[in-house]
């Protein structure tokens, strides 16, 4: 006998939790209402965005002391609930969507910072037509990006990766990359005149339309295999039979990570990630660094730890740790070789996330200690998530302050070639000095974040390979992570160099505007306060972050969206087919 609908319809305190998620999508509608209201004007349309960025962030902080008070939140590990979740509001999501917020704040401040830039060159080409071809009827070109359609599918983009990393529904885990990832694809091609640009997003297409179909097929197999979408479930159906993760399980656990392998720019999916960097909007490309790599691996760690939070599935999910763990150093592995050849410091910084991709990805393959009392369980921190939060706090402000320096010489020079940066400690020397903050901080050198993000990374592996005998290979994966930066060094001291060490008497020194200047120069502050003052505080907040993600058996699901209970015994394992007789 299937529950009432009211039992599984979000109730007024629910909502609330989500609110964050509702103000994105009413800022969407909003934006999609101005040029009706106030016509296609750019800098009313990034005002809008960027207020509702900025309430969705206060609506952030309000829901903050309801979810951070309670004991434990989310969902049930192992174990069949009445009503499965669809959507998880617990302390990982909270920290992401704060992190969402802000960085929407800085990327459409640079997306403003850029208009600027190409609205007044746009204006000089307009006069000097006009002057040139009086009466001629000549047109001066369009502004290369949009607007407001630039904005709405950035927004959209946001709201799906927030769906991403709060939800182990398989149904939702597809929509919502699928939601993340189409006006990505748009987003890439926004510069209209761009040929490198339009090709980049034809890649990053095929490359998505690929992923998706895998993954597609590995969601399906698992509902197959198993009668439902629940990841809880399936982990509590084979905390009873553990049998039940036979070959067909592992396929199509493989297939749905090919998705979210493609989310994170990892080996083998990682080779839309160079080409399309390179090619879109530099604001684009300071987006997908950072916000991609954050759903796909907050999505991963999800799953990760929902099919390793019970004693009984420590063994049978032990491959999965392995096969993250040598993904893991594979990627960075890659990315750093390929870094070393470059000139692009587009397509530096590029293979540079996805060496970083590869780095976070070392802490996903930390399994959660197992619960061994059944509805007591413990409420310490998840050091894979810590590890997490903290690196993904600072690989935003490295980013950012990295991108955006690029970004500053390519607006004025017109490149992005190593060559652009010749002699930038004369030429601009306050674009210079916070970029070569955010090139030491990538490193992982002291006194900067970037030192303090590696720090906890390796300190929970390291620690969680002494507790646990079972582990013990983390230790592989630390010494990977230290000669990986060893070698990552050589390639962003090039790009110091070239600022400070190499200069051309015959380019002048130019002035970039001032609201650039301001965001990558509190980037660099923001990384020397985050090495030394905030050091300490920033792990105690990881570690806060990422505990009581699990809560206790026998306490109801109350903030997470249910839905509709599946048959007993589809539930039990048995087949759909069996179910419906």
């Amino acid at each position: 006998m299937s529950a009432p609908a009211s039992a599984w319809l979000p109730s007024a305190a629910e909502l609330r939790l989500f609110s964050p998620e509702l103000v994105l999508i009413g800022t969407i509608v909003a934006l999609l209402l101005v040029p009706l209201l106030a016509g296609r004007r750019a800098q009313v349309t990034a005002l809008v965005a960027w207020a509702g960025c900025l309430i969705g962030l206060l609506a952030t902080n309000w829901v903050a002391p309801t979810i951070c008070t309670a004991a434990y939140g989310g969902l049930v590990p192992a174990q069949d609930p009445p009503l499965p979740p669809m959507l998880i509001a617990d302390r990982f999501t909270l920290f992401y969507k704060l992190l969402l917020f802000t960085f929407l704040l800085v990327v459409i401040g640079l997306w403003s910072v850029g208009r600027e830039q190409e609205e007044g060159k746009h204006n000089l080409l307009r006069s000097g037509t006009a002057s040139a071809s009086a009466g001629s009827g000549n047109r001066t070109p369009p502004l290369h990006r949009g607007g407001t359609e630039f904005l709405v599918l950035l927004l959209t983009s946001a709201l799906g990766m927030m769906l991403m990393v709060g939800t182990l529904n398989l149904l939702v885990i597809v929509v919502a990359i699928e939601t993340a990832s189409l006006p990505s694809y748009a987003i890439v091609a926004s510069d209209r005149r761009s040929r490198l640009g339009a090709e980049a997003a034809l890649k990053y297409v095929m490359f998505g339309a690929a992923s998706a179909a895998i993954m597609v097929y590995g969601v399906s197999l698992l509902y197959g295999r198993f009668g439902t979408l629940d990841l809880a479930a399936i982990a509590g159906h084979i905390a009873k039979a553990p049998f039940a993760a036979d070959a067909v399980f592992w396929l199509a656990l493989l297939a749905v990570g090919v998705g979210i392998a493609f989310k994170i720019a990892a080996v083998p999916m990682h080779l839309w990630c160079p080409d399309v960097f390179e090619g879109a909007p530099i604001e684009v490309t300071t987006w997908l660094s950072v916000a991609s790599k954050a759903a796909g691996l907050g999505l991963l760690l999800r799953i990760v730890n929902v099919f390793s939070a019970t004693p009984a599935l420590t063994d049978a999910v032990a491959p999965l740790s392995w096969g993250i763990g040598v993904l893991a150093a594979i990627t960075c592995t890659v990315g750093n070789l390929a870094a070393l050849r470059q000139e692009s410091v587009k397509r530096i910084l590029a293979y540079s996330s996805i060496a970083h991709a590869g780095y976070m990805l070392m802490a996903a393959a930390i399994l959660v200690p197992p619960l061994r009392s059944a509805g007591h369980p413990s409420p310490a921190s998840n050091a894979g998530m810590a590890a997490i939060i903290a690196y993904l706090l600072v690989y935003m402000t490295m980013n950012a302050g990295a991108f955006g320096a690029t970004a500053l010489v390519a607006w004025q020079t017109g490149s992005d070639h190593l060559s652009a940066f010749t002699g930038l400690g004369r030429r601009a020397p306050w674009v210079a000095l916070p970029m070569a903050v955010c090139l030491f901080s990538l490193v992982g050198l002291p006194p900067l974040g970037g030192f303090a993000a590696k720090w906890y990374l390796l300190i929970g592996l390291g620690r969680t390979a002494m507790q646990d005998s079972q582990q013990a290979w983390l230790w592989v994966l630390v010494i990977v992570a230290v000669v990986n930066t060893a070698i990552s060094l050589y390639y962003y001291v090039r790009i110091v160099r070239q600022m400070y060490l190499t200069d051309d008497p015959e380019q002048p020194a130019f002035a970039a505007p001032l609201g650039g200047l301001a965001l990558v120069n509190a980037c660099a502050i923001v990384l020397l306060l985050l090495g030394t003052i905030w050091f300490n505080p920033l792990g105690q907040r990881a570690a806060l972050l990422s505990s009581g993600i699990f809560r206790p058996a026998g306490v109801p699901p109350a903030r997470v969206f249910d839905a509709p209970p599946v048959p007993a015994q589809v539930a039990a394992g048995a087949s759909p087919a069996v179910a419906a007789r």
